[in-house]
């Protein structure tokens, strides 16, 4: 369901995918040939939220950003690059997401965190706010930690991953 907010009416791609039992609300663009799986909430209410092209949002993920405050100044934006996989049931919150990325599921990730491009976010980790990720590493844990750089087969299998996403939402999107 798409969902306005003051106004705001989230972009969402004519090439994309939104299933009928995702909440996209306010202020959120949705690239090319993403999409949002099943039971998922994007909630651009309080921030902008950007999601890149060729990227897959997971069943049961919850996406947020927090609002600009004497605390907090600018709040936090929540941007996702270009053929990005967010497995089931992550927590993106004011973050940075790079290019060619997996976050694995269960992950939460916080605010001002920045997750370099080919990085591999492993299952159940929790990236702390404002932590940095170098590009092509895996990180694991709570808080997570650098573990090892990433291997050419993984690096390939990043892109492999967004396009097969890309090609399934293309099979929900086919009338039947």
């Amino acid at each position: 369901m798409l969902k306005a907010f003051e106004e705001l009416m989230p972009t969402v791609a004519g090439s994309a995918y939104v299933d009928e039992t995702a909440v996209v609300i306010g202020d959120v663009v949705i690239g090319e040939d993403s999409s949002v799986w099943p039971i998922t909430a994007i909630r651009g209410d309080v921030n902008i939220i950007r999601i890149g092209n060729s990227t897959n949002i997971q069943d049961g993920s919850v996406l947020h950003g927090s609002h600009a405050s004497e605390f907090n100044p600018n709040g936090a934006e929540l941007h996702i690059g270009d053929q990005v996989t967010v497995g089931h049931k992550v927590l993106l919150h004011g973050c940075r997401i790079g290019n060619l990325c997996l976050i694995g599921m269960g992950s939460i990730v916080m605010d001002n965190a920045i997750v370099g491009d080919q990085v591999i976010v492993g299952s159940g980790s929790l990236v702390t706010p404002g932590k940095e990720l170098e590009s092509g590493y895996m990180y694991l844990g709570s808080p997570a930690r650098k573990v090892r750089a990433l291997t050419e087969r993984e690096k390939e299998s990043l892109a492999y991953t967004a396009n097969y996403y890309v090609s399934l939402k293309n099979k929900y999107k086919t009338p039947v």
